[in-house]
């Protein structure tokens, strides 16, 4: 039984490095690599707030080795701000920092839907400043308006191309 709790111990004791360290590294080098912002919001997050948490230690260290299962506490918390299922850092950051700072900044809280993050991320710089641009001005429903209007155009456009094709081939002698 001695082996098993020395086992566990070291791998309780490897838990919080890798929790804490090692997948959010390689999780935030694969963010800097897509082209989706979301991820980026995510892991800039929480390196942001694992700076201040490592802050708060270091200047309350002989206070935090007196709370009880802190340890524990602390590596539930950065697994439930890590793992990709709870995106905590994203809820962490739209519920308090960024109600305080559109509030700082006197700028109006637009929240974008999951496809048009999608359909940003995946255009060049310039077009995204044109359709942040438009988004400003008209507001983000105009936005899906404007896609869902697009993309019945291009289908419509699509299927009479179909057709005239389809007329072409059936008319042609043989």
């Amino acid at each position: 039984m001695g082996w098993l709790s020395v086992a566990v111990l070291r791998g309780y004791a490897l838990a919080g490095p890798v929790m804490m360290l090692l997948y959010p590294l390689y999780a935030s080098i694969i963010a800097i690599e897509s082209a989706d912002k979301e991820d980026d919001q995510q892991w800039l997050t929480y390196w942001v707030l694992y700076s201040v948490v490592s802050l708060l230690e270091m200047a309350a260290g002989p206070v935090i080795a007196w709370i009880p299962f802190y340890s524990t506490t602390k590596l539930v918390i950065a697994s439930w701000l890590v793992l990709p299922q709870f995106r905590g850092g994203i809820i962490l950051y739209e519920k308090f920092v960024s109600p305080y700072l559109n509030a700082a900044t006197g700028q109006t809280d637009q929240k974008l839907t999951h496809s048009q993050r999608k359909v940003l991320g995946s255009i060049s710089p310039d077009a995204q400043a044109s359709v942040a641009a438009y988004i400003k001005e008209n507001g983000p429903g105009s936005f899906d308006e404007l896609m869902r209007r697009e993309t019945a155009n291009m289908h419509d456009e699509k299927v009479a191309e179909e057709k005239k094709h389809d007329g072409y081939s059936s008319s042609d002698p043989e």
